[in-house]
């Protein structure tokens, strides 16, 4: 009987206001694959993309591990976070020694904030109807 020695791939996931990214890591070249596509395709902006690319970069890990990711809802801005987060906490399920720089770094750190909801007799979450005295 022969055995055979898989480690499997945990998919980790990382969120930021409505946008999910579920992150697969694999030791690899460097490739960048989001929804199917290129990187650099899917986030032409280089501000989204030195958000992504931060984990990596901080443990001098960008030719040495492919990223895949599936994002899902959410804005552009929002996904390139939740796609940082993810692949920073892939990379602590990938060797542990790497939590304590990531945290310093704050890229561990769930972004808590989410769009307040509207309320009834008034124009938005905060905002009011036009007030008039006659």
């Amino acid at each position: 009987m022969q055995e055979t020695t898989k480690k499997k791939k945990k998919i980790v996931v990382g969120r930021r206001k409505t946008a999910t990214a579920k992150v697969k890591l694999i030791d690899g070249d460097g490739k960048i694959t989001v929804n199917k596509r290129k990187f650099e395709e899917y986030f032409p902006r280089p501000v989204h993309q030195i958000f992504v690319k931060k984990p990596l970069e901080l443990l001098g890990l960008t030719a040495k591990m492919d990223v895949i990711a599936l994002l899902k809802g959410g804005g552009i801005t929002g996904q390139a976070e939740a796609l940082k987060l993810g692949i920073a906490r892939a990379l602590i399920q990938h060797n542990p020694d790497y939590r304590s720089l990531l945290a310093q770094n704050g890229l561990l750190t769930r972004d808590p904030r989410m769009v307040e909801r509207k309320k009834y007799g008034r124009a938005g979450a905060r905002k009011r109807f036009q007030f008039s005295k006659r």
